[in-house]
């Protein structure tokens, strides 16, 4: 059983952003990047622990085909997206959410 992915308004907002940004280069990339997300979202929702904590109890997963990376906390009945974060910017932005 998977658990329900739930995003932040930050996190959110990143993931909407980078959807414009890749629809917007070319079409139907934005979509491509909606389904990899997508797949780290199911991956994570049906076992939480296969990536290590690396800050706290926040986890990463990398998005694969593009240069962007899930930040998430395990919680008992769902997992809680703090970012969807490009790899490039600095990551004491995402840690300020925590």
């Amino acid at each position: 059983m998977s658990l329900p992915v739930v995003l932040r308004a930050a996190a959110q907002a990143e993931f909407d952003e980078a959807f414009d940004f890749y629809d917007g280069r070319r079409a139907g990339l934005g979509i491509k990047f909606v389904n990899q997300v997508q797949k780290t979202f199911d991956r994570i929702g049906a076992n939480p622990e296969i990536h290590p904590p690396i800050f706290a109890d926040i986890r990463k997963a990398a998005v694969s085909r593009f240069p962007y990376c899930i930040y998430y906390r395990a919680e008992t009945a769902r997992i809680e997206v703090i970012a969807v974060f490009h790899t490039s910017r600095d990551p004491s932005i995402w840690r300020g959410r925590i």
